[in-house]
């Protein structure tokens, strides 16, 4: 789960977010708020399958990094086990 801030231009979170999907990376949800303080500016909370020491994930995470105003890992979990 990551928390992250993007620029105000247009094409922003795609290009933020792009690494994961350069891996093949699959996203189980993403949320966006409005960011306190900063009128027409949007914070995103990101869920990605797969814990932040994978190589491909950890790769990822780097760039965006990079890319992003704003980034925060708020954790990384195990996978659950299915339920049926």
């Amino acid at each position: 789960s990551i928390l992250l801030g993007t620029s105000k231009v247009t094409g922003a979170l795609h290009t933020t977010l792009h690494p994961f999907a350069d891996r093949g990376l699959n996203m189980s949800k993403i949320e966006s708020y409005p960011a306190k303080g900063s009128p027409w500016e949007f914070v995103f909370f990101v869920d990605v399958e797969g814990h932040q020491e994978d190589p491909a994930i950890r790769i990822s995470l780097e760039e965006m990094r990079k890319r992003s105003t704003l980034f925060k890992i708020l954790g990384s979990y195990p996978r659950g086990e299915e339920v049926l």
